[in-house]
């Protein structure tokens, strides 16, 4: 007869195995999660910034020209894109006659009455009221300025 050699061989079953396996799949997609609402956070906040940035330069043009520019090229950030790849919308609406496309707040009041500038966000899709399902991710300018952030915060 022969005499085992390794009486208290400890190894895992395949029970154990598969519920580490199980938890790590479980922290995994928790992490993956959190990871994209952070990247999400980050572009939001970076098109704030770059919406604020656009901002200055398009007054600092007003004080000189005495006008709002017509397009964001002409203060040389006509290909200036937002974090999710897409060109910002720009609207004079003090020196033309373009109501057609301004932005419209809950009410259908128009949001600014200098100029509109947002960024269509994440969709790369807007509509002029701020209530249309895609308007809802736009990173917006409001108020003249006052509020730059969330279409759906405002």
């Amino acid at each position: 007869m022969r005499k085992n050699t390794y009486p208290n061989e400890g190894g895992f079953t395949l029970l154990e195995v598969v519920l580490t396996l199980a938890i790590l799949g479980v922290l995994a997609a928790i992490a993956v999660v959190a990871y994209r609402g952070y990247i999400e956070a980050s572009r939001t906040a970076s098109a704030i910034n770059q919406i604020t940035g656009l901002e200055l330069v398009i007054d600092d043009y007003q004080r000189e020209y005495q006008k709002f520019p017509s397009t964001l090229a002409e203060v040389d950030n006509g290909t200036l894109l937002d974090p999710w790849g897409h060109p910002y919308q720009y609207l004079d609406i003090a020196d033309t006659a373009s109501t057609g496309m301004v932005r419209k707040d809950h009410n259908l009041v128009p949001i600014n009455t200098d100029y509109d500038l947002y960024s269509m966000g994440p969709d790369g899709q807007s509509k002029p009221p701020l209530t249309a399902p895609t308007s809802k991710d736009d990173i917006i300018r409001a108020n003249n300025g006052r509020y730059v952030g969330l279409a759906s915060g405002y």
